[in-house]
Parts: structure tokens; sequence; C-alpha cells
């Protein structure tokens, strides 16, 4: 990767996270700690303002936002690949949001590009089992939950075909045995429950915050599930 590049790379990763430290750039882009000094130096000469906060790491001030990105033909195959494989393990929600930013993708591209793009669509399948459709809009929603540490509240029914109401605050998402399986915790049992997205009727926002003071990592979680990661 040439240092132009790598400048680039640099400014993106701190723009996808709070802070950044010298040390996670380093190993990103396998260079010296030097290196990440003087890279983030020229950052700053070209106007970028790039701040340090001891004990976190740097960031980019607020405020400050990148011109229109660019893509390499590569990239853009790699994410109409995944196209494929959204439609093929996601629901409705996330086919719907990806499909938008993918039409945004494709609008920056360069002519030649988009004529590439679309051969190449028109070569790609991928063969799902029809058992295996989601034909719920959920995970959309949940992910949202999870991110704002939001109540939420399920109509969902068991594989005994009993409905019951939950109120639920959801960790994480998980998928195995060829299902997407919310993780929350059930104020209705008092612990951490496996809810079967596909079995989930209904869901209501509350708007409410989690009751609960700490969670159980879903890393933790999982270690418990009778597959392996």
């Amino acid at each position: 990767m040439n240092r132009i590049d790598r400048l680039f790379g640099i400014l993106t990763l701190l723009q996808s996270k709070k802070f950044v430290t010298a040390e996670n750039i380093a190993d990103k882009f396998g260079i010296s700690i030097r290196t990440v000094y003087r890279d983030v130096k020229a950052l700053g000469e070209q106007g970028i303002p790039v701040s340090f906060e001891p004990h976190k790491g740097y960031f980019v001030v607020p405020g400050y936002f990148l011109p229109p990105v660019s893509f390499s033909t590569e990239e853009a195959n790699a994410l109409l690949l995944m196209e494929a494989l959204v439609h093929g393990f996601a629901d409705k929600s996330i086919q719907t949001h990806y499909s938008t930013a993918l039409n945004k993708v494709k609008a920056v591209l360069r002519t030649p590009q988009k004529e590439k793009l679309k051969f190449l669509n028109n070569n790609i399948r991928l063969q799902v089992p029809a058992c295996f459709k989601q034909n719920f809009e959920y995970l959309s929603v949940v992910q949202d939950a999870i991110s704002e540490k939001r109540l939420m509240q399920l109509t969902y029914k068991n594989n005994n075909s009993e409905i019951s109401l939950r109120l639920v605050e959801p960790i994480g998402l998980v998928f195995y045995a060829l299902n997407w399986h919310l993780i929350a915790w059930c104020h209705l049992r008092q612990e951490y429950r496996d809810f079967r997205v596909s079995r989930i009727l209904k869901i209501d926002s509350t708007g409410l915050p989690f009751k609960k003071a700490e969670h159980l990592d879903l890393n933790d979680y999982m270690k418990l599930l009778p597959v392996e990661y």
C-alpha cells in the first residue's frame, strides 16, 4: 500500500470509531508507531482536524466530513457479491437497506465500472432452499434496539405454538442452525433467553432505556450455545 492510500485508510479508520490508538493504527496498516505519528501529522498538514486525547487515542474533530467516496472495481464487485448473500440470509428490512446503500455506491462509479457491475450482476446466483426464506422484517428494528439499548416488547410464539408477550432487553443477534436468534434479557423469565426471530409475531418499540444496569457479554452467552464458534 502506498502512502497516499494509507493516509486515506487511516482517515477512514479514524472516522469509523470514536477513538483510535496509535497501536491500533500501526497493527491495522503494518507500520511502526513512529510512522503513525508522521502520518497523523501529515493529515493535519492537509487541513484534516485530527486531535488526541490521553489514554483514549486519536479522533477526528466532530463536524469534519470526507468528500464523496470512490470505489475500486474490486470493492464494488465485493459489495455486489454480498448483495446475493444479504438476500439469502437476511430479512426484508436488511435487504431494503442494503439495496439502497448499494445504489449509492453505484451512483459514484464511473460508467465503465457500472457496465461491468451490471454484467456481473446478471451472472451471480445464490440457491437458497424455499424453507429458509426470511419472511419477516425485524432485523433492522432489532439492530436499532441493541445499539440504542432500548426495551422491546415481543409477541412471541414458541416451538409449542404458545403465544406470550415478552418485555426484553436485546444484547445481540446470532445466526446459527440456519436461523437468526435474538439474545435478550427477558423480564418475564428473569433470565437471558434465545428468541428465534422467525417466531416473533410482532415487535413494539417502547422507547424506554434498559432497566438492567449490566449485561452479559454476547461472546460469553455464545459459549452456552449448542454450536461451535
